[in-house]
This record gives C-alpha cells, sequence and structure tokens, in this order.
C-alpha cells in the first residue's frame, strides 16, 4: 500500500470539469458512463465525401459562450474552447474563489495530439484552393498550440502561473496530471490545473482511415470482430492541490493521486511494444507504493484495434498474472478524443472511486480470446474501489500510466 505520507505531499483531485460527447460537466458525464451512453454519430465536423465510412465522436449540445466569461470565444480555436471550458468547470467544481487563486502560485498543464489542427485544416483548405492571399489571420493566430494552457490562465485571470502545453499524443492527459503531481509534491505550485483536449479534424480521421483503423459504426474494445477506433473530441481538466490545502478548506476530495509512471519505448511509429508498456505500469505501481493484488480496476487504454488491444492485455497479464482487475474501455463510449483520452479516463475513474461503479465497455458480443479480461460488458456494476490504473499509450511508444486511491476519510 502507499508509504506514509504527510498531508503536505500527498495530491487530491478537488475539481473536475468535462466537455465529452456523451455529457457537459462531471454530473452529465458520470451519468453518461453509468449508463454506457454511446456518443457515435456521422461526423459533421468536416465534408467526409469519399470516405467509405465516417462514424466520429463529436461534442454536441455545448455552448462555450454559456461558460466563459473574459476570452472572447471567437479568438479561440475549438479545442482550446473545449480546455478552456472544462478548466473553469473545474475550478467551480473544486469551489474555489479566482481572488484567491490568484493569489497563489500555480500551474496550467494541458495535454493535446493536435493542437488547432482543426483551424489548420482549413487554413491548408483555403491555400489548395483559393491561394495562400485568401487566408484568415484569425485562423492562424488560433493556431500556436501554446494556446491551450495560455488561454486558460487567461480566462481565469491567472498570472501566477506556468502554462504548459505537452504534446505526447495519446498519453498526453496523464502526462499533464503528471506533471501537476509532481510539481505539487516538490512544493512548486499551491494548486495545479491539468488535464488534455482535442477537437476532430479531418487531417488525423484520415491518418487512421489510410492505416485502416477506423471502425465502419461502432468501436468495440476487446470483442472478438473489433475493426478500429472512432474518433472522438473534448475535453477533461482537473484541479489538483494538496490534501493540506483541500482539508483546510473543506474542498471535496474525488480521489488521491497514488503516483504514475512514463517511459517512451520508440520501438515503433505506431505500434504498441508490450514489455515496454508492462514496464510502465511497474513504474506507477512502484511510484504508487501499490502491489498488483491492491487495484481494483484497470482503465485501458483499449483503442478498439487488432493490436493495441491484444498488446495492451498481454501486457496486463504480465504484470498481474492470469487474473487481472477487471479491465474497461472508455473509448467504446466516447471514441478515440486523442490528447484528451487520458484525462477524460482519469476524470471517470474519480468518478467511479467516488460514486462506487464501474463504467462498462458497451458494444461489446464476444471477447477475444487473446486477450482474456473481464472488460465489464455493455452494463455499469457496482463497486467499491480503493484504487484504479488509468492506462494512456501513444505513437512513437510514449506510454503513461496513472494510478488513483479513494482518499481516507
Amino acid at each position: 500500500m502507499t508509504p506514509y505520507r504527510t498531508t503536505d505531499d500527498r495530491v487530491v483531485l478537488t475539481g473536475l470539469g468535462v466537455v465529452s460527447n456523451i455529457g457537459i460537466g462531471a454530473s452529465e458525464f458520470a451519468e453518461g458512463l453509468r449508463a454506457g451512453r454511446s456518443g457515435a454519430a456521422p461526423i459533421t465536423t468536416f465534408d467526409t465525401t469519399g470516405f467509405a465510412h465516417a462514424n466520429g465522436c463529436e461534442v454536441t449540445g455545448f455552448d462555450p459562450e454559456a461558460v466563459l466569461t473574459r476570452v472572447p470565444v471567437d479568438d479561440l480555436g475549438p479545442a482550446t474552447r473545449f480546455a478552456v471550458a472544462a478548466a473553469r468547470m473545474a475550478v467551480e467544481d473544486a469551489g474555489l474563489d479566482e481572488e484567491l487563486l490568484r493569489g497563489r502560485r500555480g500551474l496550467v498543464s494541458v495535454g493535446t495530439t493536435d493542437g488547432e489542427s482543426q483551424d489548420l485544416d482549413r487554413l491548408v483548405e483555403t491555400d489548395v484552393r483559393l491561394g495562400a492571399g485568401h487566408r484568415d489571420t484569425r485562423l492562424a493566430e488560433r493556431i500556436p498550440a501554446g494556446r491551450l494552457s495560455s488561454s486558460v490562465a487567461a480566462e481565469l485571470g491567472l498570472t501566477n502561473v506556468e502554462p504548459v502545453t505537452i504534446g505526447t499524443a495519446c498519453a498526453a492527459g496523464n502526462y499533464a496530471i503528471g506533471h501537476g503531481y509532481d510539481a505539487l509534491r516538490a512544493g512548486e505550485v499551491e494548486f495545479a490545473i491539468c488535464g488534455g483536449a482535442d477537437a476532430v479534424c479531418r487531417k488525423t480521421f484520415t491518418g487512421f482511415y489510410r492505416l485502416g483503423t477506423i471502425a465502419p459504426d461502432h468501436c468495440r474494445p476487446f470483442d472478438r470482430n473489433r475493426r478500429g477506433i472512432l474518433t472522438g473530441e473534448g475535453s477533461g481538466m482537473v484541479v489538483m492541490e494538496t490534501l493540506t490545502s483541500a482539508l483546510d478548506r473543506g474542498a471535496p476530495i474525488y480521489a488521491e493521486v497514488l503516483g504514475y509512471g512514463l517511459n517512451c519505448d520508440a520501438h515503433h511509429p505506431v505500434a504498441p511494444d508490450r514489455a515496454s508498456v508492462a514496464r510502465c505500469i511497474r513504474l506507477a505501481l512502484d511510484d504508487a507504493g501499490v502491489a498488483p493484488a491492491e487495484v481494483d480496476l484497470i482503465s485501458a487504454h483499449g483503442t478498439g484495434t487488432k493490436a493495441n488491444d491484444v498488446t495492451e492485455a498481454r501486457a496486463i497479464h504480465d504484470v498481474y498474472g492470469g487474473e487481472p482487475p477487471r479491465v474497461v474501455s472508455l473509448k467504446s463510449m466516447l471514441g478515440h478524443t486523442m490528447g484528451a483520452a487520458s484525462a477524460l479516463a482519469a476524470i471517470a475513474c474519480a468518478l467511479a472511486i467516488t460514486h462506487e461503479f464501474i463504467p462498462p465497455t458497451i458494444n461489446h458480443v464476444e471477447t477475444d480470446p487473446d486477450c482474456r479480461i473481464d472488460c465489464v460488458p455493455n452494463q455499469s456494476v457496482r463497486a467499491d474501489l480503493r484504487i484504479v490504473q488509468n492506462n494512456g499509450l501513444a505513437f512513437g511508444g510514449n506510454n503513461a500510466v496513472l494510478i488513483l486511491g479513494r482518499c481516507p476519510r
């Protein structure tokens, strides 16, 4: 179990902000997870003419102008709107006064895969059709990925913060949360607002389509007949602070960050490496001071591709033996939200701990015998969760595993 730590160097999640295709805000998101809601539908963000199939998991019913108060919405690209709105929700959920935050040292850390590639797609389309002289300069100004984090600071009026954008693709959300955890434990900051964000874009959809990894209808992780991913979008942002800080102000505590692990094997541009994934899991468990037998649930990367699911499942068996804990994939509901994926999954883990349930892996018919896991098919179940593992695995061999635990009252 986790070695004894003082309340000053224990880090907890006290605020959750969510923009997702199955719910806006932590409460709606929890309801969507418990119900096994699917975000899959035909893509509308860009013209999909010429593609044999083009389902995705887009965010609907989200009005950024109803959330943002300082930064003009038109100054933000779609991914940045998601991140800024989720960050504001997280701060409000944590019950933090913005004036109080402005007097403290802080960190804003946002992970992403694509940054503002949706805007970049539109600029490239303009160049091809009309020429560079017709570019929309407003779109060009919104593209720098650093705006994902700096715009969070601007919206909240924070000046004594370090805004960091982390581009480690589909593991970036866990990277960002790990960065906040380190900064808080080291005493470098007094709070951290961390997570991930991405928006559906033509570039990424086309890349996965050309790889043959876009599912024709639904994402079916760990299923014998799975056929790939659905690209998704959204943002998950969390407020992190020390346990001392949370207790002093009587804040809600969703979960404790027990530790995390990172590695990069650079084994292959797109294929995961079993030994490296297992090694990253062990690094995270060691950092958290947790034995494999103490883990109650694993939120898998679980993309629904042939290569990922078998490789990840085998790596889990390498660490946990023949009977690992339940292993679920939220991508069956959310699609692959890229840089937001492991951040949204971390929030799902915290909500599962708080509300004592395990979200299902939906669209499931028959488990692949090469995976040999209990993926909690199609319906959520009640569970008393103490420790949960959250996997984030990215192209280029970038792996990030986060361990969350129930914080003893």
